[in-house]
């Protein structure tokens, strides 16, 4: 009995599809590479000549016009098999309408985007509530009944892990319950979320250079400072949910059985608004309370940390007044692990606590080492360039 499609050849290294086991108890279609030695061991040698060959992988995400094998290349971006039958789906909209609240139609035109043109760049979706039973993480389970295979669901330490393979491919990335406070991980998000080529890395093999065309969802308990994003930053759809009225725990199964109807209209669907920006929508149709919420807090954890590193050096130099450049806080800053800009840091001192630079020569304290013993003392150089000054009863009250 012949078993093509049990394992492949491409180019000359052999690989077996198999179906990895999860915890929730369904299964991930994997191709793992598998020795050559081993399919003679299993099947014989004769074997060897049954199994379909190609030149390579490649990485086409389609889900009206899938090619399996495109020009001798094997199609990594997985096959989705659905049912369209047109019908009713009363407790899809409402769900849908509990998620997007008056930006229905703007979440319907999201889900068609990633039906019809999986390769578009589109905002990074994150559902954000400090209460339960809201439905964000139903509505992951959701779309992977839509995209299966073809979306993930990792957790904070597995988007920062320097393995990703078992991601790159995908076309959503979802991180549930995050919590990238870091500014490196706002950044590596930020570029991920516009970048169309991105080095996928497995244990054991080298990098290699993949197209990238995943969209993440983020979900969070944390409303406040799930993230740590700039007062311009134009990349994120942030939505407050509610909870239920009444909780539904056959949600799930309902929002199944009606699947067919769905997609029968998100397969027969129009996108309703039109392209305005690369990310599709443009800054103003997805903006929200909730990112305002976020902008606040995060301008006001900056502050917070500029005056925990101020108040600590008033009493360390044991002086009233002390002259900071931008520059200076920033490096502060960054052995608290905030990073941060001189521009943001200038921001921050000029509308929170009103001061205005100085353009002239300035006093910097810093601890020197001691020759005489194993302490440090206090010294102080005169420098000179555009500085802030603050006053220790000034900072204190903040």
């Amino acid at each position: 009995m012949k078993k093509q499609k049990l394992y492949l050849r491409i180019g000359t290294d052999y690989y077996k599809i198999i179906d990895k086991p999860l915890l929730d108890g369904n299964t991930i279609k994997t191709i793992v590479k598998w020795s050559k030695g081993e399919i003679i061991t299993d099947e014989g040698k004769d074997y060897l000549n049954e199994i379909e060959k190609y030149d390579g992988f490649t990485l086409l995400p389609s889900h009206t016009n899938y090619q399996p094998i495109y020009n001798g290349f094997y199609n990594k971006y997985l096959k989705i098999e659905h049912e369209f039958i047109q019908g009713e789906f009363t407790q899809t909209e409402l769900f849908l309408k509990h998620i997007f609240g008056d930006q229905y139609e703007l979440g319907l035109d999201y889900l068609t985007i990633l039906w019809k043109k999986p390769t578009q760049i589109l905002p990074i979706l994150s559902l954000v509530s400090s209460e339960r039973n809201t439905g964000k993480t139903t509505f992951l389970n959701f779309l992977k009944l839509i995209f299966q295979d073809n979306l993930t669901v990792n957790t904070n330490e597995e988007f920062r892990g320097r393995f990703n393979s078992d991601w790159t491919s995908k076309l959503l990335v979802c991180i549930d319950e995050v919590y990238l406070e870091k500014r490196e991980d706002s950044e590596r998000l930020k570029h991920l979320s516009t970048a169309s080529s991105f080095k996928s890395e497995s244990k054991g093999v080298d990098k290699v250079e993949i197209p990238f065309f995943g969209k993440f969802i983020l979900c969070s308990n944390n409303e406040d400072s799930f993230i740590n994003i700039d007062q311009n930053e134009i990349r994120y759809w942030v939505r407050k949910i509610k909870p239920f009225q009444k909780e539904n725990p056959n949600l799930l199964k309902t929002l199944k059985s009606e699947l067919p109807a769905f997609m029968y209209l998100l397969n027969k669907r129009e996108i309703k608004s039109t392209k305005q920006t690369r990310m599709w929508f443009s800054p103003n149709q997805i903006k929200t309370k909730a990112l305002q919420k976020l902008f606040k807090n995060n301008q006001d954890l900056i502050l917070t940390e500029i005056k925990e590193c101020l108040m600590d050096d008033f009493y360390k130099f044991n002086v009233d007044v002390l002259e900071y450049t931008a520059s200076d806080l920033v490096e502060k800053l960054r052995f608290n692990n905030v990073r941060v800009t001189p521009n943001k840091v200038s921001t921050v001192i000029k509308k929170h606590l009103k001061i205005e630079s100085i353009n002239s020569s300035y006093t910097k304290y810093h601890l020197s080492k001691n020759i005489h013993d194993d302490g440090f003392s206090t010294d102080k150089t005169l420098l000179k360039g555009r500085f802030y000054k603050f006053e220790k009863d000034i900072i204190e009250t903040i």
